[in-house]
């Protein structure tokens, strides 16, 4: 019996040890550390190219990410938009809020695959077809990332690109 125990503690110990690390691991000082920080966004227009600049910022104690996007050349110009990003531990996942000046609300659920980071939409029936949106965070350097905006009219089996920026840091 006193094996038993001593068995069983150990892979209760094992499990909390995993538990912790799997929360450990998906800190808010991981997965969007890389976004902090004033970055110039440009995507081509034409023959032109639309440009952005993107100021991102941990605030409420460094638990939540900030961000202030806002169109300067282009198409565009005048478009902002803010967003707060927040890793919830109670249900292990990402949240994301985005506003901007033109009506538009997302609230977006956070996923990883592979390198990348993506922030996407419940499904919504438009129709007949589940509708989502999300953006993409790929290629990411130090100095450097892509982001794609993405939308699906199938509930996430397929993906169409609607918008892509080449993000630089600039500080």
């Amino acid at each position: 019996m006193a094996k038993f125990l001593i068995l069983f503690l150990g892979l209760v110990s094992m499990q909390v040890s995993a538990q912790s690390m799997k929360l450990t691991k998906l800190d808010t000082t991981q997965y969007f550390d890389f976004w902090e920080g004033t970055w110039e966004g440009t995507w081509p227009e034409g023959d032109k190219q639309g440009k952005a600049i993107n100021k991102v910022y941990w605030i409420s104690g460094d638990k939540v990410l900030h961000e202030n996007f806002e169109v300067v050349e282009g198409q565009s110009k005048g478009f902002k938009g803010t967003s707060i990003s927040v890793y919830r531990p109670q249900l292990d996942l990402w949240k994301q809020a985005w506003a901007d000046n033109q009506g538009g609300y997302f609230d977006f659920v956070g996923s990883f695959e592979a390198d990348n980071r993506m922030f996407q939409t419940e499904p919504v029936e438009r129709s007949g077809q589940m509708f989502m949106q999300r953006m993409v965070f790929k290629k990411i350097k130090k100095d450097s990332f892509t982001w794609d905006w993405e939308a699906s009219q199938d509930g996430g089996k397929t993906w169409n690109l609607n918008w892509q920026i080449n993000y630089t840091r600039v500080d």
